[in-house]
Parts: C-alpha cells; sequence; structure tokens
C-alpha cells in the first residue's frame, strides 16, 4: 500500500492543488468544500475505504478574519468595564481569605475566561422578559466570583455580600459555587460538580424543544449555553451525551469550553493538543465546532504564512509546549517557537519580546470571541455548536500564577503583582490603599456605569437570574385512584402495576393530563409500560421514519414529534437528566411539568448520585419510582440488580421524601400527597417511591389512615380487635409489635399469623410507608424539644404509634438493616431489626427471603428471642421453635457470603 507521504506524481499533485486554489478565490470555500465531499464520498464507494481524514481542521481559528462578524461595541469601555469586574473578583477571593485562609476560592479560572463571559454578557445572554423566557446559562462553577463581581457593579450584590463570600452560616453570604438551593433567586443550575453541566445542558435543550414540539410551550430562539473547563471533558458525563445533541439537531445548544490546557494539577494534554482532539469528538458526533485559538494579533502573521510553515508549526507543537511560551516568555518563545527555522525567525524579526507575548489568544480576544458568538447564535444549520477557545489559565496574574501549573490553587497576590494587575486594567486606585484590598466601583453616572446598563436593557432581564416559583396546579383529589382505593378483590397485581395504572388515570386528567411527563430508560415493557406507546407516543425529534416492526400488534412501538412519553435509551444518566430539566421546568420555563421517571430501582441513586444531589441542589419537582425494588423481589436477576439500600442513599438528599409502600392505596394517597405538595403548595421536594413486581392481592384501604400513611407509619392489624387467648408460660405480657414495609410486610403478617396461632403470642402489626420520613420527624422532634425545654414536649410520630404498649418490637424490611434501625431512638420498648445486608445472588424469593433471613420464620424468631429476652417464655420453647420453623442453627451469615 503507497504510503500517504509518497507523492508518486508532483505534478499532478500541484494541478489538483491549484485548482482547488482557483475555486475558493472565484467561488468560495462552500463550492470547494461541496466539490471535496463529492470526490470523498466516491472515492469511499469505489474503494471501500475513506481516502481522507476530515474529523480535524489545522490549529487556526475556524472564522477567517474576512469573514468575520465585527463587534458593534465600544470596545475601549468594555475593556474598562472588564478590568473593574477582573478586579472585584480577584478582590473577592483575597479578602475572604484575608482573615481565614481555610475558606478558600478560585480565581484563576475566571481570569482566564472573563472575555468569554464578557462578550456573552454585553452582546448575547438575554434575560427574562414578558415576551422572552431569556436563555438558559450554565455557568462553569470556579468562576462564580467574576458573575458575582459583576453583579457587584449592576447593584445586585452589595459589597457586604461580597464580604461574606463562602461566609453562608449567619445570612447575607455568596455560595462557593452555583448553589440554586443556597441562592434560589440568583443561581439556575448547579455545575461544579463536573461533568453535570454538560449533561444538565444537553437535556435541558432536549426537553425544550420536547416543550416545542408538543405545542405547549414556544421556545423561540431562546439558547442553553453551557460554559466548560477543557480539563473538565475528561469526565464521562461531559462527552457521554453530545451524540444525542447531534442526533436531535439541538441547534439551541452552545457549549463554549474554555481551553486554558491546564487542570488542577497541570496539563490537559501536555504530549498532545486537547483542542484537536475535541474537535474531532465533537464534530464526529455531529456538532458544529468553532475554534478561536488565535487573536486578532496573529492575523497579520497567518496572512503572511503562504507557505504554510507557520501553520505547520502551530500543528505540530503540543500543549505542554504551548503552556512553556506564555509562562517563560517573549524570549522563550522566539527561540523555542519561532526557532524551529530561519523563516520562522525571519517573520517575526521585527517584533519586541514584549510584542511577541502580545500574541494574544483568542480567548482573550473580545472580537475573535464575538465573531464566535455571532456564527454560533445565527448559523447553527440545525446543529448544536460547540466554541473551543484558547485562554491562559491565570491570565494577567504576573509569572507567579499565569499559566503555571498550580494556578489553579492561586488564591490571592502579594502586592507587586497586585500593582501590575491594577496598572494593566486601569483601575484607579492609589498605591497607599493597595494593602486594604478595595472594591471598585464607579459612580452611578460614570460612563462605565451608563453603558452597562445600556447594553444589558437591550438584552431584557438580569443574568443570571432564576425564577424561585411559577404558578400553582390543580392536583387531582385522592378519589381519582378510586381503582388503588378499593383494592384488587382476589386479583393479583404488583405495585409496578398499580403505579402504571395510577400513571393512565393522571395523563387523562383534564387539568394536568398533559403535562404528566413519563420518562423511562429502555425498560418499558419490563415495567408494563407499553401500552403507553401507542396512546401516548414517544417523543422524537425527527417522528418515526419507519413501519414499527411490531406495527399490526395493538401496542405498537409509535415515535411521534408530539410523543409524551420519554424513551431515553439505555442510559440512567441520560433518562435521569430528562427528569431533572422536566423537574425545573417551573422554574426554567415558567411552565410545571410533572415528570416520573421509573427505573430499576438499583441503577438510580447508586449510579447517578451526583445527578441525584443536584437535583437537590436545583430544588427538582417531581417522582422517581424505583421499580423492581428490594434484594429479594428482583429474583432471578442476580447481585447486580438487587437493591437494598436504595433508602439509605435517597436519605442522604434533604428534600428528597422517601417511601417504601406495600399496597396499592398507600400508593395512591403518598402520589396525591406528593402533586399536593410540589404543584399545588409549590414546596420545593422531590419523591422517591420504590415499587416491586411480586404479584399479590391488594386489600382495601382501612378508614383513616391517610395521614399515618404519608407521616410514614400506621396500624394495620390490631391483636386487641381480636379474640387471642393467652395462656400458660409461652404467654407474652403484652403484644409484639412488628413492623414491615414493602414485600417484606407481607411476610410480616405471615409471622404474625404464625405467632398467634402456633405460640399463642398476641401480635399488632404496623405498616411502615417510610422509615426515613419517620427519622426525620423524629430528628425535629428531638432538636424542637431540646430548644424549647419550657414548652410542652412533642412526640415523634414513631413513638406516638408505639407507646400504647411495652412489647417488643420487630421490624423487617428488603433492605439492609441500618434503614429501620435508623428509627431505634424513637420506639419505646427493645428493638431488633432484620434486614438484607450483603451481595444479591439469583433464586426463587422464597429461597433468597431465607438466605438473607427476613421470611417469616426468621421474623417469628426474632419476636420469640425478644420475648425470651423479656423472661415471657422458657430458652426450651425458643429451642423447640428453630427446630419447628425449620431455621438452620449452622447456616452461613448473608452478610459474609
Amino acid at each position: 500500500m503507497t504510503d500517504l507521504h509518497d507523492d508518486l506524481n508532483p505534478t499532478e499533485t500541484e494541478e489538483w492543488l491549484d485548482a482547488l486554489g482557483a475555486v475558493i478565490e472565484h467561488e468560495g470555500s462552500d463550492r470547494a468544500h461541496y466539490l471535496l465531499k463529492s470526490l470523498s464520498d466516491k472515492a469511499a464507494r469505489l474503494t471501500q475505504k475513506l481516502p481522507i481524514s476530515a474529523v480535524t481542521t489545522p490549529y487556526r481559528n475556524t472564522i477567517s478574519p474576512q469573514d468575520e462578524d465585527r463587534m458593534p461595541g465600544d470596545m475601549f469601555m468594555e475593556r474598562q468595564i472588564r478590568g473593574i469586574i477582573r478586579w472585584n473578583a480577584l478582590i473577592t477571593v483575597m479578602r475572604a481569605n484575608q482573615d481565614n485562609s481555610d475558606l478558600g476560592g478560585h480565581i484563576s479560572s475566571f481570569a482566564s475566561s472573563a472575555t468569554l463571559y464578557d462578550v456573552g454578557f454585553n452582546y448575547f445572554f438575554r434575560g427574562p422578559t414578558e415576551n422572552h423566557g431569556g436563555d438558559l446559562i450554565l455557568f462553569q462553577g470556579h468562576v462564580s466570583p467574576g458573575i458575582y463581581a459583576r453583579s457587584y457593579l449592576e447593584g445586585r450584590i452589595s459589597e457586604e455580600q461580597l464580604d461574606n463570600f463562602r461566609r453562608e452560616v449567619d445570612g447575607g453570604g455568596l455560595s462557593s459555587y452555583p448553589h440554586p438551593w443556597l441562592m434560589p433567586d440568583y443561581w439556575q443550575f448547579p455545575t461544579v460538580s463536573m461533568g453535570l453541566g454538560p449533561l444538565q445542558a444537553i437535556y435541558q435543550a432536549h426537553v425544550m424543544k420536547y416543550l416545542s414540539a408538543r405545542e405547549m410551550l414556544d421556545a423561540g430562539d431562546r439558547k442553553v449555553w453551557a460554559f466548560l473547563g477543557d480539563g473538565e471533558m475528561d469526565e464521562p458525563e461531559s462527552l457521554g451525551a453530545i451524540s444525542k445533541a447531534g442526533r436531535e439537531g439541538l441547534d439551541n445548544l452552545i457549549f463554549v469550553i474554555n481551553c486554558n490546557l491546564q487542570r488542577l494539577d497541570g496539563p490537559v494534554r501536555g504530549n498532545g493538543k486537547i483542542i484537536q482532539e475535541l474537535e474531532g469528538a465533537f464534530r464526529g458526533a455531529g456538532w458544529n465546532v468553532i475554534k478561536v485559538i488565535w487573536g486578532r494579533h496573529w492575523d497579520q502573521l497567518l496572512q503572511a504564512d503562504t507557505d504554510g510553515i507557520l501553520q505547520a508549526r502551530m500543528d505540530e507543537v503540543c500543549d505542554g509546549e504551548y503552556q512553556n511560551y506564555w509562562g517563560r516568555g517573549g524570549a522563550y518563545t522566539r527561540e523555542h517557537f519561532f526557532g524551529k527555522s530561519p523563516e520562522l525567525l525571519k517573520m517575526v524579526e521585527h517584533l519586541s519580546d514584549d510584542d511577541i507575548m502580545a500574541l494574544n489568544r483568542g480567548g482573550h480576544d473580545p472580537f475573535k470571541m464575538y465573531a464566535a458568538y455571532k456564527e454560533a447564535t445565527t448559523n447553527a444549520n440545525g446543529k448544536p455548536t460547540v466554541i473551543l477557545a484558547k485562554t491562559v489559565k491565570g491570565y494577567a496574574f504576573g509569572s507567579s500564577a499565569e499559566a503555571q501549573n498550580a494556578a489553579h490553587q492561586t488564591k490571592k497576590l502579594d502586592i507587586e503583582s497586585l500593582k501590575r494587575f491594577r496598572d494593566r486594567f486601569n483601575i484607579p486606585i492609589p498605591d497607599d490603599k493597595l494593602e486594604d484590598l478595595p472594591y471598585y466601583r464607579p459612580d452611578e453616572d460614570s460612563l462605565e456605569m451608563r453603558y452597562m446598563r445600556k447594553i444589558r436593557d437591550q438584552l431584557g432581564g438580569q443574568v443570571p437570574h432564576r425564577r424561585a416559583q411559577s404558578h400553582a396546579l390543580p392536583v387531582p383529589d385522592v378519589s381519582a385512584f378510586d381503582a388503588q382505593l378499593k383494592g384488587t378483590g382476589e386479583r393479583e397485581i404488583s405495585t409496578t402495576m398499580a403505579f402504571v395504572r395510577m400513571l393512565n388515570t393522571l395523563c387523562k386528567d383534564k387539568e394536568i393530563g398533559k403535562r404528566i411527563v413519563p420518562i423511562v430508560p429502555d425498560e418499558a415493557r419490563t415495567f408494563g409500560m407499553e401500552g403507553m406507546f401507542r396512546q401516548l407516543g414517544i417523543y422524537s425529534a425527527v417522528g418515526q421514519l419507519y413501519d414499527p416492526a411490531d406495527s399490526n400488534q395493538v401496542m405498537y412501538y409509535r415515535e411521534d414529534k408530539k410523543g409524551q412519553m420519554l424513551e431515553e435509551g439505555i442510559s440512567e444518566a441520560g433518562a435521569f437528566s430528562t427528569w431533572l430539566a422536566a423537574a425545573t421546568s417551573y422554574s426554567v420555563n415558567d411552565y410545571p411539568l410533572i415528570p416520573f421517571y421509573i427505573y430499576y430501582s438499583m441503577f438510580g441513586f447508586q449510579r447517578i448520585g451526583d445527578l441525584a444531589w443536584a437535583a437537590g441542589d436545583s430544588q427538582a419537582r417531581g417522582f422517581l419510582i424505583g421499580a423492581t425494588a428490594g434484594r429479594t423481589t428482583l429474583n432471578g436477576e442476580g447481585l447486580q440488580h438487587q437493591d437494598g439500600h436504595s433508602h439509605l442513599l435517597s436519605s442522604t438528599i434533604p428534600n428528597c421524601v422517601s417511601y417504601d409502600p406495600t399496597y396499592a392505596f398507600e400508593l395512591a394517597v403518598i402520589v396525591q400527597d406528593g402533586l399536593r405538595r410540589m404543584y399545588h403548595d409549590k414546596e420545593s421536594v422531590y419523591y422517591y417511591i420504590t415499587t416491586m413486581n411480586e404479584n399479590y392481592v391488594h386489600p382495601e384501604m382501612p378508614k383513616g389512615v391517610e395521614q399515618d400513611i404519608i407521616n410514614g407509619m400506621y396500624l394495620l392489624e390490631d391483636s386487641k380487635s381480636k379474640d387471642y387467648k393467652v395462656t400458660g408460660k409461652a404467654a407474652a405480657k403484652d403484644a409484639v409489635r412488628l413492623l414491615g414495609s414493602g414485600t417484606i410486610l407481607r411476610e410480616v403478617r405471615k409471622a404474625a399469623e404464625i405467632l398467634r396461632d402456633t405460640y399463642k403470642v398476641p401480635v399488632d402489626v404496623y405498616s411502615v410507608t417510610s422509615f426515613n420520613e419517620l427519622r426525620r420527624d423524629g430528628l425535629d422532634v428531638v432538636r424542637w424539644n431540646m430548644l424549647n425545654p419550657g414548652k410542652k414536649a412533642k412526640v415523634p410520630h414513631a413513638t406516638k404509634c408505639l407507646s400504647g404498649g411495652q412489647g417488643p418490637v420487630v421490624a423487617a424490611t428488603d433492605y439492609m438493616r441500618l434503614f429501620a434501625d435508623q428509627i431505634r431512638e424513637y420506639v419505646p420498648a427493645s428493638y431488633r431489626v432484620l434486614g438484607t445486608d450483603g451481595f444479591g445472588r439469583s433464586d426463587t424469593r422464597q429461597n433468597l427471603r431465607r438466605f438473607f433471613e427476613v421470611n417469616s420464620s426468621y421474623i417469628v424468631l426474632a419476636a420469640l428471642t425478644e420475648l425470651h429476652d423479656k423472661g415471657d417464655i422458657t430458652k426450651a420453647v425458643l429451642t423447640k421453635a428453630i427446630k419447628e420453623l425449620g431455621i438452620d442453627s449452622d447456616k452461613p451469615n448473608p452478610l459474609t457470603v
């Protein structure tokens, strides 16, 4: 095979190149691109090989100088304002660490990206108005001081607040990074957990298109801007969904990646080129790619590079060396970059070393950035756009921090560096005041302030801005789920199926039906939701371009541009991000949606826990349905699928309300209450509800238990209402209280029958719908009592439920023992907990429950053991019971096998 670099016919090659040059000169680059693509397609058809690589372009700006849109504003005024913002951002962090260096803070990322934001604020970021929803902007987390500094100039943030940067406990402070929970009227999206910003941006753009396609909301020309770091793009989440954005043609999405070539410890790609790598990844995923590598001071040199020598040198140098050039100065750059050849040295012989250092990078050139933003917002061609802007980390901080590996950890400058910074940006603060680290804000009537107000007025409302509340929705009464409240008679169904029937009821509701958003990650048939395919349609950006294989069946796979259901494929992170976008639609779009995301519970919090935490920060509102839940209910799937800890993980999120119901009526009461809290009362919580795939009979709801279901626990079987006789030494002095949740409640009820019938022990059975809510209630009550000793003490709900007797309490669930054990403090009696600690495995439900020691036999044994410890039964009775119950005392511990 001939090497592509071996030219066997240089004359012919030159003729082809001359012809291409003539096409570009006389007919333009678009025509040249069309001809090259046609040739490439023809070659591929004839040879079955891709003859050329078009994934990356030379290491230079995508937009040539002659094609740039010109920035219309006052560059000198904007540079002055940008300098003031830079100053105040630096001072914010330095003052925060002046008295307590433990507070930390980051200034180098904003120093590198100030121009990227400044151009956006001046010309492109539209705030919300009555006629426009405003753009969505996901700010890079580490640049928060710079955003605060701009808001300080605008009068939105006070000097006192700047002084309380990272001091929030006593109120009036500013959060370290973008946190909507802490600043609910300001930040829209939490982004500093790297990789979540890109994901959130893609799925916010996705849901915005979904709303437009369903004619629920006119998104118009709203844009989603995500500002990211080049080091951040190493997170799998950062690039994990870019093909979805390209596939769906999300032309409302713009990524701006600040390529300062550095991550936290050193270069991103010291031995390579991160910009080229990212260009290939995004272009291959169907994005427009705009590279802004060189500032306008390079234009003359590049124009003179008729032989391509300079371009070849730019192409071959690795990022580690580019970092050196900036960090080590003009003389070093002359020797090591231009000194590669006499021709290159001659190109810059008229430039001093300072002139060489003034050859700026594109991300610091407002003209280049304006042209890139203009192209991205007006010529997307039905594609998402990524802008790769080359910058310098720690820009303008001097040799101690600029382009240094330790730049990310920089929190202050020495006085001499501070003086140079002040002089560089023309900040009118005298030397004798520098030690005080003063902020600078021009007079209200100054040219700078008038200019800022003028340009922002043209772009609408304030940015950043978060809508803390939207309008309330009418929610159905619990009677809407009458079928679930009445029970199933002799029919056996799972709680997952009960949920699907409730979801169908909600989708048909005249008031809120269209706002229901069912979301699945390619498991709809597992959950019995395939009937929704035809009924609701599956949203597709292009509709359905094929005849589905099952079109001759009733429940065929129907995709539709106006489809209501979101089927997100095998991507739990993607499906959750869709849910998160829908769950924040009340704030982002002033249009509340009611998303239900149903998935294998094992693949929820442990798989996408960081996103679930971000949902709490974002004040998301919606329902997560952890289906096929429990360690023993998804019997055949085994270790990787069986969930025994999702409720413990959900409990770590303060505003996640979680329930583990057993019966359909419990589920109905919980869902209705969630609708009320989130969409009528507009409370910023979200719900996690586990459902199971085990079929059994569901009874009718007992009277008057609704509030106790919501509180987390209610009495299901009362021993005092039965005619149980207690005789002999084996008799209990008081009723044993058995607690259960999920499917193990049914094992608890079986155990109660055995205790009553075989051992003549009176038993009360409690259904615990939420151990997590019981714990939170207990924590709240204990705290209140401690702080209010002079007032009548409150009683936790769990204590109220169990305070009527003296008998022992035994709890059993399909989760780790810690799940039920967390209410031990509030149980006014001896308390024993059974659970499913250890790895799952495949087998029948019956065998799994025996293996994990949560079946009725072990529950009976636990109760009898408690009675023995109290002195109510003899050891002989207990020993005999072990044999009668078929329990193997030598069985291995499930926690260790």
